[in-house]
């Protein structure tokens, strides 16, 4: 009997075969498109998933300053934050978000949505977030990513 075909085989950053994909968020919804993009980027949606190695994909966004939310939510919901000191407690709308950095938002809903350690965020920094239709990685070749097809 041959144990070497038992293995199980674990993928690390070094054995992942990392591809890039560029997804349009025009018209996307926030949360649906984030999360979505947070699997990705996780490596969910491969078949050799490590959950302790960076074995996910790299994603660009473009359009992120047309993104919408359901119902009032871009006007009543508060994004909170805290400086660390006394009073210290910051609170802004995503309209503010917007108006001030078009990346923001995204960033910060995918964020959210990837593991809050030292993993999370290196697989943060495999996500590039552009306000415009215009992104700098066009000599990886990207594919193009429909959100509509993923679970």
């Amino acid at each position: 009997m041959d144990t070497l075909s038992y293995k199980t085989l674990s993928a690390n950053k070094e054995t992942a075969n990392k591809e890039w994909f560029v997804v349009d968020a025009e018209g996307q919804i926030l949360g649906r498109m984030a999360s979505k993009i947070a699997k990705v980027l996780r490596g969910k949606y491969k078949t050799n998933f490590t959950p302790h190695a960076d074995c996910g994909d790299y994603v660009i966004v473009i359009n992120a300053g047309k993104i919408v939310m359901t119902g009032d939510k871009m006007e009543k919901r508060e994004i909170f934050s805290h400086t660390g000191f006394p009073g210290g407690q910051k609170r802004i709308s995503p309209a503010q978000m917007l108006k001030k950095d078009e990346t923001s938002v995204v960033k910060h809903a995918i964020k959210g949505m990837l593991p809050k350690n030292k993993l999370g965020a290196a697989i943060l920094k495999n996500c590039y977030i552009y306000a415009g239709a215009e992104h700098g990685q066009e000599a990886q070749k990207p594919q193009h990513l429909n959100l509509n097809d993923l679970k």
